[in-house]
């Protein structure tokens, strides 16, 4: 299967160990992945904020770029959430974009992917990945699946945790109030690592986790899942 990956903004100019992670996790999975260095932004913050046409001009490029491969996968619940809700809404034709973790269960049918992380670990289901693309439970059933994982419930889980894009920007006592709610149900379930599905979330929670000197580290579900 010949694999894309679109890496998003964030991850490749603040996460480059989550698309490393992704193009290890596949290829091990026995798939052919492709990097096309032609890609941008998918134009979600331009139309969020109300520049539609510069927004459409960058889903008509990613359509483009995206255009022949039998998958194109992203780590970031909110980008795949983009392409797949908004593009049509914009009246842009592009191939279907998988989150990591539905690639995996619903299209190669794979939950044990041979990873190994012996550590206690809680996920927080962000906002995209739980009422945009309806993950469910894929991400908890992969790992479940990681040998040496503790994996432990968060209470709020389903709860915002502030960041939202520019809505952190233009509210930051609200966005500030809701992250530390969120901290704090992250601090109860005595976890050592807070996973994600997409790292601009993390990003977010993992400021307050490291002002507050916590210990508690922030990993995208790629990099435990590749971990070996």
């Amino acid at each position: 299967m010949r694999v894309a990956l679109f890496i998003t903004c964030v991850n490749d100019t603040l996460f480059p160990d989550t698309g490393r992670a992704v193009v290890s996790l596949l290829r091990r999975l026995g798939c052919d992945v492709d990097f096309p260095k032609a890609q941008t932004c998918c134009g979600q913050m331009h139309v969020n904020t109300g520049y539609r046409e510069e927004g459409v001009r960058l889903a008509r490029h990613f359509a483009e770029v995206f255009d022949g491969y039998d998958a194109v996968v992203a780590p970031s619940g909110s980008c795949a959430a983009m392409v797949r809700e908004q593009y049509p809404r914009l009246g842009v034709q592009a191939p279907p974009v998988h989150d990591l973790s539905e690639f995996l269960v619903d299209v190669l049918e794979v939950e044990d992917v041979g990873a190994y992380f012996p550590h206690r670990v809680t996920y927080h289901p962000t906002c995209h990945s739980l009422r945009g693309l309806h993950l469910g439970d894929r991400p908890t059933r992969l790992l479940s699946h990681v040998r040496g994982l503790e994996l432990v419930p968060l209470e709020g889980a389903d709860e915002c945790c502030g960041f939202g894009g520019t809505f952190a920007v233009k509210n930051p006592a609200i966005s500030a109030a809701m992250c530390s709610d969120k901290v704090r149900n992250v601090m109860d379930t005595g976890a050592e690592v807070l996973c994600a599905a997409d790292n601009s979330c993390l990003m977010h929670i993992g400021g307050t986790l490291r002002r507050q000197k916590t210990g508690v580290r922030i990993m995208h579900l790629a990099e435990i899942l590749d971990a070996r």
